[in-house]
């Protein structure tokens, strides 16, 4: 399959391939290195990034449901002075690109940790904007247009990366919130997010979930992830990241057909730890055998 051209190019940054991991679900790859090659996926995105330790969300945090899984995780994490010193030099061992998922509560903590990973040996930042903003009441940053372009410019001040700004599904109108990102600065959009989710244990009589809510992901929230992605790619400029509920490679080229530049593996990688090589693999195949030199071809091909 040599003649086969599976790089992808975002805001300057060639990946071997199109596929990449979503954050909070491979870690910093160290988790995998087992069971996956490293080398052979187009980058890492690692679990969330905070200026500062965070705890987490108290346990139970994880519940499996129909079609996916529930997560309550908090974006528990050692902060950025531990994951420089720790995961880059893990992640720098491999033949892949890295990409950070940035988090925080207010638009300084933001900022702190968008600044920090700029001077740090890393290729793109994620802002990761489904984060509960505490100075209002804890209403997620990501879910009001104007908040939007309001953080996402504050960010982009602090940012020597390109940024890529992760989108919340959890909203009446997807495509306004990718305009108000876009209209901030960022140079691309990675989307969606978990879709907000409950379970209740019927004989305790309680949520499952400590937090009682977590962020639902899996392959039945596909169909909604494609719709959103495909109304995304025809409302902005900039380069997608489609991802939710892929897992194998014709859901990634379900994406890439709705205009995805570049696909992200999220819970499939807990279902299967092989799941990114197998869609990398996957794609390359069908590439193969419908007589596809470049992915450019099918990109955005459904009107």
């Amino acid at each position: 399959m040599t003649d086969i051209d599976t790089t992808v190019n975002i805001c300057g940054i060639e990946m071997k391939n199109p596929v990449t991991t979503a954050s909070g679900t491979f870690g910093s790859g160290r988790e995998f290195s087992d069971f996956v090659d490293i080398n052979r996926i187009g980058a890492v995105t690692v679990k969330g990034v905070s200026s500062v330790p965070w705890k987490g969300n108290d346990s139970p945090r994880i519940a499996e449901v129909y079609g996916g899984m529930l997560n309550s995780v908090g974006l528990q994490n050692p902060g950025a002075k531990w994951f420089i010193e720790n995961d880059i030099p893990f992640l720098k061992k491999y033949d892949t690109k890295i990409i950070v998922n940035i988090c925080g509560h207010t638009i300084g903590e933001y900022c702190d940790i968008a600044e920090i990973m700029s001077d740090a040996d890393v290729d793109m930042l994620e802002l990761n904007i489904s984060c509960p903003n505490v100075r209002e009441g804890g209403i997620a940053f990501g879910t009001v247009a104007p908040m939007v372009e309001k953080v996402v410019k504050s960010v982009k001040k602090y940012c020597k990366k390109p940024l890529i700004v992760k989108l919340s599904p959890n909203v009446t109108d997807i495509t306004e919130i990718a305009k108000a990102a876009v209209s901030g600065g960022a140079d691309a959009l990675s989307l969606i997010n978990t879709l907000m989710g409950m379970k209740i244990d019927i004989k305790k009589r309680k949520p499952v979930l400590a937090n009682k809510i977590g962020g639902f992901s899996g392959p039945a929230i596909k169909p909604v992830a494609v719709r959103m992605v495909y109304q995304v790619c025809k409302c902005v400029d900039v380069p997608v990241i489609g991802m939710g509920g892929i897992i194998n490679s014709d859901d990634a080229i379900e994406f890439i057909m709705a205009g995805a530049t570049m696909i992200s593996v999220g819970t499939a990688n807990f279902m299967n730890p092989k799941a990114t090589t197998e869609i990398a693999d996957g794609i390359e195949k069908f590439m193969y055998e419908n007589n596809i030199k470049n992915l450019s071809e099918i990109r955005g091909i459904i009107d």
